[in-house]
């Protein structure tokens, strides 16, 4: 029962669509299923992470959620430039261990993520009052949860996009970086405004 709460968890928190999804998506369409997948089990693992924090101390997170906003606010700035100043191209072969540590990072520094485990497992009855075996339990689902929905975003933007040109790749990667952007001016607003 633990494990089920734990992958609807998973699944609610990687579910909506913000600069990780946006990135994943950019990379599925440049470079195929397996690129977009690998960058969300990126974020996956980062989830992961995020969930053995709440699940073992609540109170540890809202520490780390100043200093990642600055970081992952210009994480993304510079993830938005990138993505909307790259030429174009499907790629099949490309280095997933980059493309999936560069998604862990933005993920852990995204302060987005933060609020979101903050609140969902603190609304969560009797997280607080789990054993050490229980919590493992819960937040192997999150895991899972959220591995789950990236492989059905890949999934469905490999399908969407198997016949999008070059002129829409351009336009596809100016589009995504000026969003991303937009998520690490948001970020950097938060701490500095």
């Amino acid at each position: 029962m633990l494990l089920l709460r734990g992958i609807m968890l998973g699944f609610a928190i990687a579910a909506p669509v913000g600069p990780i999804g946006l990135l994943c998506i950019r990379r599925t369409l440049a470079h195929g299923w397996r690129a977009g997948f690998v960058s969300g089990l990126g974020a996956a693992t980062a989830d992961t992470m995020y969930g053995l924090l709440a699940a073992f101390g609540i109170t540890v997170l809202a520490t780390f959620q100043q200093p990642a906003a600055v970081i992952g606010g210009f994480l993304l700035l510079w993830m938005a430039y990138q993505t909307a100043t790259s030429i174009p191209q499907k790629v099949a072969n490309v280095r997933a261990g980059n493309m999936y540590f560069s998604t862990l990072a933005l993920t852990i520094t995204n302060p987005a993520t933060i609020l979101v485990f903050l609140s969902l497992f603190a609304g969560v009855s009797g997280v607080s009052a789990l054993g050490a075996n229980d919590a493992v339990m819960l937040v192997v689902g999150v895991g899972l949860g959220s591995a789950m929905w990236w492989f059905v975003l890949a999934s469905i933007a490999a399908w969407l996009g198997r016949d999008i040109s070059s002129n829409g790749l351009q336009w596809m990667n100016r589009i995504s970086g000026i969003l991303i952007g937009g998520f690490g001016i948001a970020a950097l607003w938060s701490v500095f405004v």
